[in-house]
């Protein structure tokens, strides 16, 4: 078997044509990164740590939630090998390339979302990475974070109230500290958990990492808090016998329970279909009711931040 190939052989046999060019690049790009969101009021990450909990799911409605309270809105899908919220918004096209940048495509009310999706030419194509990066899961995540950066950098988001960023499934613990250096106005987490204790274990370590990188945590959504009976409407245990959820993350972690989202197939619906639920779901009065809370806590530490 062929000698394993170590990452400085790799690096060895890779040539710059000009290494003070690649410096200027990333420096140009970390001061127009700054420009641009100096333009938008809240910055603002989803994440997890565990996947298949909704945080998708849950970006998304909150999306729509600040638009219908008369923000606007953007949203960045840094999930970049599988991109789903232009699915889930309903939002189709690609940039319009322009000299001064990349304008995004819109959804409803006028949200804004950048994803690697519209850079697929099919539905079934996967996102591949080329060249250097397969050599090396160091090269990938290097990738990968200069895409994250070109997306801040290159799109003309305008003027936001609120930037939402979608962050990948999982732990994928490189995303958080990689948004966070990028974006050291970042407003603060919000993290989404199931009732599962499985789910509960991961996500509280997940906080705790959140943290001690300096991300404040908003609060805590716990998503398919119970079923929806389709039947009878009525809320049933969908984890655990007794239904018990994440207060006792929210206790422990002394953290706000944002809201409950219970599990409902017109909630799964709308999102596969692109199509908001209706202002008079009850889930959509669950969004709008944290959208309040997240837009309290964040002005509560505007004032804090103001006096000392």
């Amino acid at each position: 078997m062929a000698e394993e190939k170590t990452l400085r052989e790799i690096l060895k046999k890779i040539k710059f044509s000009d290494d003070a060019q690649v410096m200027k690049q990333l420096v140009d790009q970390s001061i127009q990164v700054k420009v641009r969101m100096g333009y938008i009021r809240r910055k603002i990450v989803v994440m997890s740590g565990k996947g298949g909990v909704g945080k998708s799911t849950t970006t998304a409605n909150l999306a729509l939630a600040f638009a219908r309270a008369g923000h606007t809105v953007g949203v960045l899908d840094v999930d970049l090998n599988g991109p789903c919220i232009p699915k889930m918004l309903g939002v189709t096209g690609s940039f319009e390339i322009r000299q001064e940048g990349a304008i995004p495509p819109v959804g409803p009310y006028g949200i804004k979302v950048a994803s690697m999706d519209f850079f697929l030419t099919e539905k079934n194509t996967p996102v591949r990475w080329k060249g250097a990066m397969e050599l090396s899961p160091i090269w990938l995540g290097m990738f990968e974070m200069n895409v994250i950066r070109e997306f801040l950098a290159d799109i003309l988001w305008g003027e936001l109230d609120y930037l939402i960023a979608d962050l990948p499934p999982g732990a994928s613990a490189d995303k958080p500290p990689v948004i966070a250096g990028f974006l050291p106005e970042l407003d603060g987490a919000i993290v989404v958990s199931t009732p599962s204790e499985v789910a509960k274990t991961v996500v509280r370590k997940s906080i705790v990492y959140a943290r001690e990188i300096g991300i404040r945590v908003i609060g805590l959504v716990e998503n398919m808090s119970g079923a929806i009976c389709p039947s009878c409407q009525t809320p049933v245990p969908l984890f655990t016998e007794k239904n018990e959820g994440c207060e006792d993350i929210a206790l422990d972690l002394d953290l706000p329970l944002l809201g409950k989202i219970p599990f409902d197939s017109q909630i799964a619906q709308a999102c596969d279909r692109g199509i908001p639920l209706p202002l008079s779901h009850p889930t959509t009065k669950l969004f709008d009711g944290m959208v309040t809370q997240i837009e309290s806590f964040l002005e509560k530490r505007t004032v804090s931040i103001g006096i000392h």
